[in-house]
């Protein structure tokens, strides 16, 4: 495999309702991380792009995206109805075939203008679950219960999780909910959908990520601080919940195993937990001990820009090689409900 480094990120702060549209809060995010790259739009050779047309209402929505990318002269670029973490993932194949050697890619997502509890039933079987009402938080709130009840975590170490996360969250200029409050304060408050209370829920998010790769060779040329993507993979789960069992995560597990999260100490990781319970599941999934600084961006519950959270998840974990230090970091994005597939990433800096 060809070296592939991360040369450039960026985001939109979370907002609880944007009043932009996704083109417009797009462009100033891929134009940073586009001139944190220290290249040029026009020296792009690919682009992939991760959002939702349901959360837009419309067939096609993502097309208009393309008008935050410049899309003239020409460009190759590609979709998925995805996080943009598998955008990302696309364009790392796409640089492997060795005729290109810079890369785009990017998540965004507008949540506001729906109810997620309406809207994503409907990506859901259309038969069996779908009727049923089967949106993201009775789902979650049915895997905490099974992980309640077999002993895997407890109610107070959810409320802790959650803590933790609205503290880190306090010096990320990004995040949506920030707070002090401990976890003896955040038990008081009732349950939404019970076991789940309103701080282990994400936030109802709109916002972008932005990542651009390159090659060895181009990486070195711009200069600046590579972060090397030492390893990447993705497994995907049953889609029927009834079929898992929902209080482990072996997707997760495959995918951390193939991208070697275990063949050296691990510094910092951001993971999807998109709610609280999900962190415990991950840290033992990926194999986390206690010494890893899991989420100090705050994670999903502090931002939950959909179709974007996975990608700033690698972008947070970038930061934190390029800026603040880490040596080995690990990346972890989701798809569908209760972490039904999984993508892991580890990147390394240049030491």
């Amino acid at each position: 495999m060809a070296d592939i480094a991360i040369v450039g990120y960026a985001q939109s702060p979370s907002l609880r309702q944007a009043e932009l549209t996704e083109p417009q809060f797009l462009f100033p995010v891929i134009t940073e991380a586009i001139e944190r790259a220290g290249a040029a739009r026009r020296d792009i050779g690919f682009t992939c792009a991760g959002s939702c047309d349901y959360l837009s209402g419309q067939t096609f929505a993502f097309v208009s995206n393309l008008e935050a990318v410049g899309a003239w002269p020409p460009i190759s670029e590609s979709h998925v109805e995805m996080d943009g973490a598998w955008a990302l993932y696309e364009a790392w194949v796409r640089l492997q075939h060795g005729d290109i050697d810079l890369a785009l890619a990017f998540g965004s997502g507008k949540s506001s203008p729906g109810l997620p509890s309406e809207i994503y039933p409907l990506q859901m079987d259309p038969y069996t679950l779908t009727p049923l009402g089967a949106d993201p938080v009775s789902l979650a709130a049915l895997q905490a219960r099974a992980m309640l009840d077999k002993g895997t975590i407890t109610e107070r170490e959810m409320a802790e999780i959650a803590a933790r996360s609205r503290r880190n969250a306090a010096n990320n200029p990004y995040a949506q909910v920030r707070g002090s409050a401990d976890a003896d304060t955040l038990l008081k408050e009732p349950y939404v959908t019970a076991p789940l209370r309103k701080h282990d829920l994400p936030p109802i998010s709109d916002g972008a990520c932005a990542v651009v790769m390159a090659t060895a060779d181009k990486a070195r040329a711009l200069g600046g601080t590579p972060v090397w993507i030492r390893g990447i993979d993705h497994r995907v789960e049953p889609h029927q919940p009834g079929m898992r069992d929902l209080t482990e995560s072996l997707s997760t597990r495959q995918a951390g195993t193939h991208a070697g999260v275990n063949g050296a100490p691990v510094d910092v990781a951001e993971v999807s937990a998109t709610f609280s319970h999900q962190e415990r599941l991950l840290r033992e999934a990926l194999g986390l001990g206690d010494d890893v600084d899991v989420n100090p961006s705050g994670g999903a519950l502090a931002a939950n820009p959909v179709m974007a959270v996975g990608l700033a998840r690698i972008a947070e974990a970038a930061r934190a090689v390029a800026e603040r230090g880490a040596h080995r970091a690990v990346a972890h994005a989701t798809s569908g409900q209760c972490l039904q597939q999984n993508l892991v990433c580890v990147l390394v800096g240049d030491a």
